[in-house]
């Protein structure tokens, strides 16, 4: 559960350093009147056929006579469905007191209603993908699940119960705050979340949109639970609701399904409050500065822009994309490539208010903060001066292209996606600015860049009077029923088959051969939609003696394969990979990459090239060493890494220098500073080589063309030094308990750890892998821990627990985690105690094993259907001369486990006494208020 995810395409292809502020912070309301139960009305409880509305790209909307709009995008290429509700109310919604409501009444959600009391039990049994995410304009919930009729029936019935059914309880609002609260915590530890929630603040004088979504701490601790039942009573009604049936699906039957249960609901009597205030025009700069513990500096500019609904809108996504993305963007060769700053950003708001612009840099300690503003304020507001060139409007539409076709190909994404035009006012407005963006000129964007980017409607943080000021006033967007008259969509729906991802049906499918250098290869050739295709590659090399000393050398070069090569530039190469819509991630003799038909072919030549012909600029180096370091030393007092840092180094049992050896934050950056472009061309030089590898390729292409392909790439390119696997075996080590301090941190980390002897084709490996799903490690709210911290006890937002169990060696480990206020990490550390204990003397119930059985198999099957998953997949059962049976045997042998067996495995393996427990927070301040009678 999220409080703001604010996905649109135009923010997808900036920059990621924004996109993960703003998913970390959120945004802001608007007053309203006292809520009013719903008044049945009766002429509106007839169960009449729903009326076809409009149809684009392969999704039809549907009205039904409640006021429920019901869009259906059947895809029979992947036997999953996805069932997402978008309710058209968010944080902008919210009254005096109440921010964070919609997103608590969020979490309230899963909570349960009447009829369907343990939803996330349900989700767990039917390996379900779920999640709800609250913004500024909109709520959405979603599940994926394997597709069937009687999954569909479920989640269709489940979504109509809970949208007037919930339970909303007081029970449940007084544990679930506390998580809320941690969530909130959680958001506290991150300088540049903190900031633009400031920003937020600052910016806007009145309207809501000046409040993250995750609200003030003391609204969220004291809100009345009468409050948020008025709250959910007023807007989650059918007439203010929109259901996404995306998947594998018949549609005459969703149709009947979806009447039959969310048609039941009465259309209500009451009238939603209008919302009628507006943001006046900015008068001034304004500045602000926030100062906590941290490591890093951030200058964060932001200006006022129209609604997503105004014509200007899709140029001045433009903009924030030509300046803000990396490597290509201008402020990146401004401010990173001179050294100036570490990384830089740029972002919109698709509000349906009129919302900010944001941009950001993130600089050194130490370094002018004052001279890296100076130079944003000046780049961004004298851009209009420079208009866009030809190369630079052509990156865009490439980009938007590319996450386009990505977004409609994923229906999860699709879902959220679309739930932010939704709150706009129409789903079909993501598909008109998609068409709009195509014909965005230079032109454009140097106009809009000359309303906006100016003095007087910029925040940074102070405020200086002036005589002449430069205000930009914010145009009144047109209705949206004006914006869309004219639009008329070009329809284009590659549709995929229906494939069946069962381990016999993939075994039968896959073509599978070794080229003559020895290189394994697997290929999977089928029609999916949009013809996407997914390409997985390793490869193996050298041993514990050439490899000695050599492994952040090895990262390095990983990383600097795609930072410019002998025939393109680092800016060059990017273009090159959107151009053929590739989606990659390129190391030493490794690549993923997901693509389509048409560009394969291309795209595998392009991978091949970066991987054989890489220059290894100096500049990127520098580049590289800088932005690595500012991330170790950003996080010297992160509770989070702290923590991590002083189990891995408890576990350490190998020297420095061997590939095995934890490598400590001193220990990177010391490494870091010793590399030389020399180094890391003899690296590529002894390890770049395909002896000893397999590729799987997976997706729509043709056999023949690929054969030939792989065949002209990769057949002659033999491995320089000899491959032998670096063996880790079980080692024990002691258990410790410790605490570390990190001042000024309102989130604390616990994590407790522990070796176990056993490897994964061991008898006992199907039982511990259930245990561990049951206790903490894939039931999700389901599971043990989860239920007692954060259920019942509201002291963490997120715990859970892992199991990492080799192949290979006879080595595992088995980790818990959670956060919780420093105040709160004592009383966790003993409930983890005492459900270990429990679970060891008690042991779990049939019931428990029964749902682990289901919702893991589930989830296994569910992994089938995704090709990048099968793609990988196949890697491991190419190496071990394996074939893709293994998953059935697997299966079948995670079904048969007895409830004994589970029991006798966990009690086995998992011995409290043997755990390394570290805990990292602000607990001398906790005990400094206790000490004070605070």
């Amino acid at each position: 559960m999220a409080h703001s995810k604010l996905s649109d395409a135009r923010k997808r292809i900036v920059s990621a350093g924004l996109l993960s502020l703003l998913l970390t912070v959120a945004t802001p309301v608007l007053a309203q009147q006292a809520a009013q139960p719903a008044k049945p009305d009766n002429k509106s409880t007839h169960l009449t056929a729903p009326v076809k509305v409009t149809s684009i790209e392969g999704i039809t909307e549907y009205r039904l006579a409640n006021g429920l709009r019901v869009l259906l995008f059947p895809d029979q290429s992947k036997p999953t469905v996805t069932v997402n509700v978008t309710y058209l109310v968010g944080s902008r919604y919210e009254g005096y007191g109440e921010t964070g409501m919609a997103h608590l009444l969020e979490h309230l959600m899963f909570k349960g209603t009447r009829k369907n009391p343990d939803i996330s039990k349900q989700f767990n049994q039917r390996g379900a993908r779920w999640n709800g995410t609250t913004s500024l304009d909109r709520t959405n919930y979603f599940e994926t699940v394997p597709a069937s009729p009687d999954n569909l029936k479920w989640a269709i019935e489940l979504e109509a119960d809970r949208m007037v059914g919930s339970n909303i309880s007081a029970k449940d609002l007084a544990s679930e705050m506390t998580v809320v609260r941690n969530e909130y915590e959680r958001g506290e530890n991150s300088p540049s979340g903190v900031l633009y929630k400031r920003m937020r603040s600052v910016a806007f004088d009145w309207h809501n949109y000046q409040h993250s979504p995750i609200g003030n701490r003391s609204d969220i601790e004291n809100v009345a639970i009468d409050n948020l039942q008025a709250f959910y009573r007023r807007y989650y009604q059918p007439d203010n609701a929109v259901l996404l049936v995306a998947g594998q699906f018949d549609s005459p039957a969703v149709l009947r399904l979806i009447v039959n249960s969310f048609g039941k609901i009465p259309k209500p009597a009451r009238v939603l409050p209008p919302l009628w205030t507006v943001e006046p025009t900015q008068d001034g700069e304004r500045t602000f500065s926030v100062r906590r513990a941290g490591n890093i500096q951030i200058v964060m500019l932001s200006y006022k822009i129209p609604s997503v609904l105004h014509a200007d809108a899709i140029a001045l996504s433009h903009a924030a994309t030509i300046l803000g993305s990396a490597p290509n963007g201008r402020l990146y060769k401004l401010l990173v490539e001179t050294n100036k700053a570490v990384s830089v950003s740029a972002g919109t708001d698709d509000s349906v208010d009129p919302g900010l612009m944001t941009l950001m840099a993130t600089v050194t300690e130490g370094e002018s903060l004052e001279d890296v503003q100076r130079l944003l304020i000046d780049a961004v507001e004298s851009f209009y001066r420079t208009p866009p060139t030809d190369d630079e409007i052509a990156r865009v539409r490439v980009l938007r292209e590319k996450s386009f076709d990505q977004t409609m190909s994923a229906p999860e994404s699709l879902g959220i996606m679309l739930s932010e035009f939704i709150a706009a006012g129409d789903w079909r407005l993501w598909f008109y600015q998609h068409d709009r963006g195509k014909t965005v000129t230079p032109a454009d964007v140097a106009r809009v860049a000359q309303i906006y980017f100016r003095r007087d409607n910029r925040t940074v943080g102070r405020f200086f009077p002036t005589s002449e000021p430069e205000r930009a006033l914010i145009p009144t967007a047109p209705p949206v029923a004006e914006v869309l008259k004219d639009f008329a969509p070009v329809q284009n729906t590659v549709v995929g088959e229906a494939f069946e991802p069962s381990p016999a049906n993939i075994e039968a499918r896959t073509k599978r051969y070794t080229l003559a250098n020895g290189m394994k290869v697997a290929l999977l050739s089928k029609k999916t939609r949009g013809e996407t295709v997914n390409v997985s590659l390793r490869s193996h090399y050298g041993d514990e003696q050439s490899r000695f000393g050599k492994s952040m050398l090895e990262n390095a070069a990983a990383e600097m394969l795609t930072r410019g090569t002998t025939r393109y530039t680092r800016s060059q190469l990017a273009d090159e990979f959107d151009k053929l819509k590739v989606s990659a991630s390129i190391g030493l003799g490794n690549a993923w990459m997901q693509t389509t038909k048409p560009n394969l072919v291309k795209a595998l030549e392009l991978a091949a090239h970066v991987m054989r012909e890489p220059a290894f600029p100096q500049t990127e180096l520098d580049q590289l060493r800088k932005q690595w370091i500012t991330g170790l030393e950003s996080d010297r007092s992160e509770p989070a890494a702290l923590s991590g840092e002083a189990l891995g180094k408890h576990f350490n049992v190998y020297e420095r220098g061997d590939p095995r050896h934890y490598r400590s934050r001193a220990e990177s950056i010391e490494d870091l500073n010793a590399i030389t472009v020399d180094k890391l061309r003899q690296i590529h030089r002894d390890f770049i080589g395909f002896s000893n590898a397999e590729i799987a390729v997976v997706g729509d292409f043709d056999e023949a063309v690929v054969r030939a392909t792989l065949d002209k790439l990769f057949a002659t390119w033999t491995s320089a030094l000899a491959f032998k696997r670096i063996e880790e075996p079980y080692r024990a080590v002691a258990p410790v308990n410790r605490t570390i301090e990190t001042p000024d941190k309102e989130n604390a980390v616990f994590r407790a750890q522990m070796l176990i002897e056993i490897r994964e084709d061991d008898a006992d490996f199907p039982a511990l892998t259930l245990a561990n799903y049951i206790f903490g490690g894939g039931a999700g709210l389901n599971a043990r821990m989860a239920k007692r911290i954060r259920g019942k006890e509201g002291l963490s937002y997120g715990a859970s627990t892992s199991l990492s169990i080799s192949n290979v060696d006879r080595r595992g480990t088995f980790s818990a985690s959670a956060t919780a206020a420093p105040q709160n990490i004592p009383k966790l550390e003993t409930i983890f105690r005492e459900e270990l204990d429990s679970a060891r003397r008690d042991g779990f119930t049939a019931e428990e094993l029964s749902n682990a059985k289901s919702g893991l198999l589930a989830s296994r099957r569910q992994g089938r259907a995704q090709d990048g998953f099968v793609a990988s997949y196949w890697l491991e059962r190419l190496y071990r001369d394996e074939t893709f049976l293994k998953a059935a045997e697997m299966d079948a042998k995670l079904e048969a486990v007895t409830l004994n067996a589970l029991n006798v495995a966990f009690r086995k393996y998992i011995d409290p006494d043997k755990l390394a427990i570290v805990k990292a927070g602000d607990f001398a301040k906790t005990a400094g208020s206790r000490a004070a009678g605070k």
